[in-house]
C-alpha cells in the first residue's frame, strides 16, 4: 500500500494541472504547471488567436473565403474531409477548430492567413513571445506529434486569459455545443459544456503521448476561472479533475497565491506518455483517481461543516459550497446536454444541399477573394463531369442486353455511311465505282472493291425489302463475329471480333 502511496504521488507531481483567476491572473491551484508537456489539439487555440489577431490587423476578411490545398485535405483525422478546391469561410473555419478540432481546417487557416504552414508557425510563435508564452514552441497549427512541438499549463493560461480580454467579442466561439454543416451535426467534445454550472469554453486535446489534456473556463457570480489539465487518462478522469478544481476554486478552499507570469519555470523536455496512456494505462488511472480523490476531500469535509481558524477567520465559503454541491463527485452521472446547433454552410461540401453544391456569388467567393497570402486554384478544372443524358447505367442491365445495344449502335452507323454513298452513287449517275468515304474502326465499312452498280442495285433492293437498319442490324445480332454480306456480295459491315471484350470494359 506504501508503494502504491509513493506511485501515486509520483505520477500525481508528474501531471500538471493549474487554477486560475481570469481577472486577476492569480493562481489559486497548480501542480507543475510549468512542466513541459505536448498540448496536442490545445494548440488550436493559438490557431484561433493568430487567426483572430490578423483580422484586427486588416489582413483579411472575418469571412474570407479560404482555400482548402491538398496538404490540408492529406492531414490525419480528427478532419472534416473537405476535398482540395473547397472555398472554406474563415469565420466558419474558425467554429469548427472550436467544435470538431479538425486537423485539415487548421492547416487551411494557417495557409489562408499567413500563405504557409511555416509561416504560420513563425506568426505563432512571435504571439506567444509577445504574450509572455516562455515555455511554448510550435511548429504546426493543429497539435499533431513533433517533438518541437511543445508548451505548459502556464502558458495555456496565459493564452486563455489573452483571448478572453483580447477578443471578448469572439468569446462565444468556445461555448459552442455543437455545430450543423450541411445536415450532419457535430457536438463539442468538451463534455464539461452543459455538464458543470457557468461552463463557457474552450478547448480539449488528445494524443498518446501528451494524454487527455483541457483548457476550460467558468464563470459564477461574475467570476471567471480559468483550469487547464495536462495528461490525464481518460476523459471522464480528465472531467472530473476540471469539477474539482472549479469546486474548489468557487467555494474558496484555494485562494489567490502567487501571480501567474511570476510561477518559477522548470526545464527539460516533455515526457511521452503514449506508454502510460495508450497502452498500460492501468497504473496511470489509479494514480490518477488518487489525485482526483485528494482534492475532492476538501470538499466532502466542507459540505458536512463549517470549517474555521482559531481566530473565527471563516477559511470555506459554505454559501459558494451550498452553489457547488460538490459537483466533481456526480459530474460524470449528468446525462449529456442537447446543444442547438450553430448551423454552418459550406459550398461543395458532402452532404450539401443542391443550392450548395452548385455553390452561388453568397457562399462561394471567387479566387481572386481569397486572402492575399493564399494561392489560387481553378477549382472547375478538377470538377467531375456530368454523366451523359443517355448513358446506360452500370446497374440492372444484363450483359447481353449491353451487347445488343452496342451492336445495335454499330449497325446504325453502318446504315448512315452506306446511305451517304447510295447518295453519292446517285448525284454522279455515270456508273463508275463510287469512292468510299474513310472509315474508322471495325464497325461498319464499304467493301473498296464494290461497284457503284452493285450498291446502286442494293439500295433499290433494300426500299423494296424494308429498312435497311432493321435488317442490318438483325444480320449483326446473328452473326456472332462473321462479315455481313447483304444481296450483290458486298461486304457492308462486321462485327469487330473484340466487341464482347469492349462490352465487358464498357460495363
Amino acid at each position: 500500500m506504501a508503494a502504491l502511496d509513493c506511485l501515486a504521488a509520483g505520477r500525481a507531481a508528474a501531471t500538471p494541472s493549474l487554477l486560475i483567476d481570469a481577472d486577476s491572473g492569480a493562481v489559486l491551484y497548480e501542480d507543475h504547471a510549468t512542466q513541459p508537456w505536448f498540448p496536442a489539439s490545445l494548440t488550436k487555440l493559438m490557431t484561433v488567436y493568430v487567426a483572430l489577431k490578423a483580422v484586427r490587423d486588416h489582413r483579411l476578411a472575418p469571412d474570407a473565403p479560404l482555400l482548402v490545398t491538398a496538404r490540408a485535405s492529406a492531414m490525419p483525422p480528427s478532419k472534416m474531409g473537405f476535398r482540395p478546391g473547397t472555398y472554406v469561410p474563415l469565420d466558419a473555419a474558425l467554429k469548427i477548430l472550436m467544435v470538431k478540432s479538425a486537423n485539415d481546417v487548421a492547416i487551411t487557416v494557417a495557409e489562408g492567413v499567413s500563405g504557409s504552414v511555416e509561416a504560420f508557425a513563425t506568426e505563432m510563435n512571435a504571439a506567444a513571445a509577445e504574450l509572455g508564452m516562455q515555455q511554448s514552441h510550435f511548429v504546426n497549427p493543429n497539435g499533431l506529434p513533433d517533438p518541437a512541438h511543445y508548451s505548459s499549463a502556464r502558458d495555456f493560461a496565459i493564452l486563455a486569459r489573452a483571448l478572453y480580454a483580447t477578443f471578448p467579442d469572439q468569446a462565444g466561439l468556445f461555448s459552442i455545443g455543437a455545430i450543423e454543416i450541411n445536415g450532419r451535426i457535430i457536438a463539442n467534445h468538451n463534455n464539461l459544456l452543459g455538464r458543470y454550472p457557468g461552463v463557457d469554453g474552450m478547448k480539449t486535446g488528445f494524443t498518446c503521448a501528451a494524454g487527455f489534456n483541457v483548457v476550460a473556463s467558468a464563470t459564477q457570480g461574475g467570476r471567471r476561472l480559468i483550469a487547464v489539465i495536462l495528461g490525464a487518462p481518460n476523459v471522464a478522469l480528465r472531467t472530473i479533475k476540471a469539477a474539482a478544481l472549479f469546486d474548489r476554486g468557487f467555494a474558496g478552499i484555494d485562494r489567490p497565491s502567487v501571480a501567474l507570469a511570476a510561477l518559477p519555470l522548470q526545464g527539460g523536455a516533455p515526457p511521452d506518455e503514449g506508454n502510460a496512456i495508450c497502452r498500460n494505462r492501468s497504473q496511470t488511472i489509479a494514480e490518477f483517481n488518487a489525485e482526483n480523490e485528494r482534492l475532492i476531500a476538501p470538499l466532502e469535509a466542507a459540505s458536512s461543516q463549517a470549517f474555521a481558524s482559531p481566530q473565527g477567520v471563516a477559511l470555506y465559503d459554505s454559501s459558494a459550497l451550498s452553489r457547488v454541491s460538490a459537483m466533481a463527485t456526480r459530474i460524470t452521472l449528468v446525462p449529456p446536454p442537447s446543444f442547438e446547433p450553430v448551423p454552418i454552410r459550406i459550398a461543395g461540401y458532402p452532404g450539401a444541399g443542391p443550392a450548395e453544391a452548385r455553390g452561388s456569388s453568397d457562399s462561394e467567393a471567387p479566387p481572386e477573394a481569397v486572402s492575399a497570402y493564399a494561392a489560387t486554384k481553378d477549382v472547375s478544372a478538377s470538377a467531375p463531369l456530368a454523366p451523359a443524358k443517355d448513358a446506360l447505367p452500370l446497374k440492372g442491365r444484363s450483359r447481353a442486353a449491353l451487347r445488343a445495344r452496342s451492336l445495335e449502335a454499330k449497325a446504325a452507323l453502318a446504315h448512315a455511311r452506306l446511305q451517304a454513298h447510295t447518295q453519292v452513287v446517285s448525284e454522279e449517275g455515270d456508273g463508275k465505282t463510287a469512292a468510299p468515304a474513310p472509315a474508322k474502326g471495325k464497325a461498319a465499312h464499304l467493301h473498296r472493291g464494290a461497284t457503284a452498280a452493285k450498291v446502286h442495285s442494293h439500295a433499290k433492293q433494300s426500299a423494296v425489302k424494308g429498312s435497311p437498319a432493321k435488317r442490318l442490324s438483325a444480320k449483326v445480332l446473328s452473326a456472332k463475329g462473321s462479315s455481313v454480306k447483304p444481296h450483290g456480295g458486298a461486304a457492308v459491315a462486321k462485327a469487330p471480333a473484340g466487341a464482347k471484350k469492349a462490352a465487358a470494359r464498357d460495363e
